[in-house]
């Protein structure tokens, strides 16, 4: 699946805003009352399909789109009180995942934190991918077909570090409920979350015993505006919508010469769509998520596109008695949590 989005400031902001006011007088009447499920374990099971790749660009040149060969993934969350950590792998086993033979292997590894220190959100990830391929063969060989090898990237290998610090403005709409579930918001609400992101990428290639290496600071300030509709007791729908405008900095070396350093003027948007089930054992449910990051100098572009559906399911349970006081002796010496 191939997505391009292309939209310029002033219209996505127009959406935005549009997509808020679509809610805002529901939101300013409803009375939000939230189930808290803070003192329950649970452990959630995910099966998604990851579709990240680089779109690489220069004015008057194709596009080249660099695709990764594992496109579903799983990963197990397990959430109790503030803490929500989950770990995510790309099994073998998987069709999609194991067409080593025409797209080269792949690998992706990532794992994340979350915390709900009031109403701040903060996230920790660490994310590891290698292995990428040329999906837009056509584009440089017009005679390519499907059963035909791609260009490969094997040594290609991108590692980050990062996370996010959002600020949830309407304390009565429950971003637990949507984020991790360990909430339930029992009347609909929206807010607007005003989010910073930030991370450090390390890229590394080795091309005909050439190495190259580089190193990209990534900073953004984003807006998005969040909503939470229950249509019943126990289903809700829970849509949301982001800008955001940033910097980059970059620096890179051949073969350990130092080569000149960068600046760009990012732009990001985000969106998805969820529908759930809860119940206070079993929760389960699905979204549809998009990101779109790119970055533009002197007529050459970059862009990272994002798009994956995501199936979960779900289970609570109360915390075994060791885990419940080892999570007491922490939260006296960091009361935040």
């Amino acid at each position: 699946m191939k997505i391009l989005i292309i939209l310029t400031l002033k219209n996505t902001i127009s959406v935005l805003l549009l997509f808020s006011c679509i809610f805002y007088a529901r939101c300013q009447t409803d009375t939000t009352l939230v189930k808290s499920y803070r003192d329950q374990v649970m452990i959630r099971l995910n099966l998604d399909t990851n579709l990240e790749k680089y779109i690489l660009s220069q004015r008057g040149n194709d596009k080249m789109e660099l695709s990764i060969n594992n496109k579903t993934r799983t990963s197990v969350s397990i959430d109790y009180r503030a803490i929500s950590a989950t770990l995510s792998f790309s099994p073998k086993f998987i069709p999609g995942n194991n067409e080593d033979d025409l797209k080269g292997k792949s690998s992706y590894t990532d794992l994340s934190f979350r915390f709900f220190p009031k109403r701040f959100i903060q996230t920790f990830y660490y994310k590891k991918v290698k292995g990428f391929y040329v999906e837009n063969m056509k584009d440089f060989v017009p005679d390519w077909q499907e059963a035909d090898a791609y260009l490969q990237f094997p040594d290609l290998k991108v590692v980050s570090f990062g996370g996010t610090t959002s600020y949830v403005f309407n304390k009565n709409f429950s971003a637990k409920s949507v984020y991790t579930h360990s909430e339930w918001q029992k009347k609909s609400s929206g807010s607007w979350i005003p989010y910073l992101d930030y991370d450090v990428s390390f890229f590394t290639n080795t091309i005909n015993e050439v190495k190259n290496k580089e190193v990209q600071y990534k900073i953004g300030a984003n807006m998005g505006y969040f909503y939470n509709w229950i249509i019943r007791d126990k289903v809700n729908v829970a849509p949301y919508l982001s800008v955001g405008l940033g910097g980059q900095f970059s620096g890179s070396q051949e073969n350990n010469e130092q080569k000149e350093n960068e600046q760009f003027v990012t732009l990001r948007m985000e969106g998805g769509l969820h529908v759930g089930y809860n119940s206070d054992r079993f929760l389960f449910g699905g979204r549809m998520n998009f990101r779109a990051y790119t970055y533009q100098k002197n007529g050459e572009a970059v862009e990272n596109n994002n798009l994956y559906g995501l199936l979960y399911i779900g289970y609570r349970f109360a915390p075994p008695k060791v885990v419940k006081n080892t999570y007491d002796k922490v939260q006296k010496k960091i009361p935040v949590l």
